[in-house]
């Protein structure tokens, strides 16, 4: 049985397993060039939760085995996929004739870095032979010079001789250090977040720069501060009510902290594909085209009826019309009550949504009600509403 489908259908099974004991379930269990076990081993990691690859990443680090530094070169590239780029993986051994780089990452706007994966600084890098893969790749004019760099990820944070190093070398302007420890907080700051432009910005981060002016590090803790302050405010909101309106009956029920997790879960069953997790609330199928926004509410209630309050953004908008087969999910009070819509059918709806829009952000106003029969989204005066129990996950 394939890697792959020992996930899909013993999910428990593997789950806890180190990523030892993990490659050896792919092929023959040796990661080779040009083998299928190492096809194998890469889609896994395509599909496995993020959380799940940052343990994978530290267990090469923390208990070294005998392909510990070609798994580490697989999870370091996977990051960078979830990271937005677009990701090239390079070769797990040099030989006579090829370019040796670990893998290249391709941003949106066309730059390139070439990325080298150490599990240690302890011996000294040989910055001349990195800089010889970025000039043999814009020899053969697959980057340029002006929109590439290099970037060398180290899987420790005390990387004090290697800054030294490259410091004092002609390649200083050229190269990007950074720990996988950061490579993870990085990673899981993008998905933790809802802006669309922090992944922009951490790419920024992650090139060559002289850092007199410190507008990029700023703007990127600026995006993660306003993030959560949004939330929090969005939190407080039900319909346009303020928090000092709430009344005690109306206090959560449920925290939503906790279910997001499962109620991903759950769509994947339903889906049959896994679901990689892109931003806070956004989620891809990495083997098929298929698209996801998966949003919870905690429950209120007033005066015995349960209501449910979401937000929809423009960029989710954006982001699901780019694909025929892509859904709205809405986690409403728990796992145990989730929505699943097709997002052709819920795109028909958002004209009769509340919207609120202010000079930072715009969204609509997604509210949900609980009734005896089941659930209703509730739009603005004038707007049916709509029958939402036929979406119910009953799985």
């Amino acid at each position: 049985m394939a890697l792959i489908d020992l996930w899909r259908g013993s999910r428990e099974q593997i789950s806890d397993k180190h990523v030892q004991q993990i490659v050896a379930f792919a092929g023959d269990g040796k990661l080779a060039d040009g083998k299928s076990s190492s096809l194998e081993f890469r889609t896994f990691l395509s599909q496995i939760p993020s959380a799940t690859l940052m343990r994978y990443t530290s267990e090469c680090l923390v208990d070294s085995f005998t392909s510990s530094g070609l798994v580490l070169q697989d999870t370091v590239n996977e990051m960078g996929s979830r990271l937005g780029f677009q990701v090239t993986h390079g070769r797990y051994r040099g030989v006579v004739g090829q370019l040796g780089l670990d893998g290249l990452w391709k941003s949106a706007d066309g730059h390139a870095i070439v990325v080298e994966v150490k599990t240690t600084d302890t011996y000294r890098i040989d910055l001349n032979t990195i800089a010889n893969y970025r000039r043999g790749l814009i020899k053969s004019e697959k980057l340029s010079e002006d929109h590439s760099s290099i970037l060398i990820v180290v899987g420790r944070d005390d990387t004090g001789d290697l800054e030294a190093q490259i410091r004092g070398s002609r390649h200083a302007w050229d190269v990007r250090l950074i720990s996988t420890e950061a490579l993870m907080r990085l990673l899981a700051v993008k998905e933790e977040l809802e802006d669309p432009k922090i992944q922009t910005r951490i790419h920024s981060v992650l090139r060559p720069r002289e850092f007199t002016r410190l507008d990029e590090i700023v703007d990127l803790l600026f995006s993660t501060t306003e993030d959560l302050k949004q939330e929090q405010g969005l939190e407080s909101e039900d319909n346009g009510d303020k928090p000092e309106d709430l009344s005690d009956d109306r206090k959560p029920k449920f925290t939503p902290v906790n279910f997001h997790d499962a109620c991903v879960r759950r769509l994947e069953k339903v889906l049959g594909t896994s679901l990689v997790k892109r931003s806070r609330a956004t989620f891809a199928a990495p083997a098929i085209p298929l698209k996801l926004i998966c949003a919870i509410s905690r429950e209120y209630v007033r005066g015995g009826t349960r209501s449910y309050w979401f937000a929809f953004h423009p960029h989710q908008a954006e982001y699901l019309a780019d694909t025929d087969r892509s859904y709205v999910a809405f986690g409403c009070g728990s796992e145990e009550r989730l929505l699943l819509i097709p997002y052709a059918e819920f795109a028909l709806w958002l004209e009769g949504m509340n919207e609120t829009t202010t000079k930072d952000r715009s969204y609509k106003h997604v509210s949900i009600f609980g009734t005896d029969r089941g659930f209703e989204l509730v739009r603005r005066q004038g707007s049916p509403r709509i029958d939402l129990t036929p979406y119910l996950v009953r799985d």
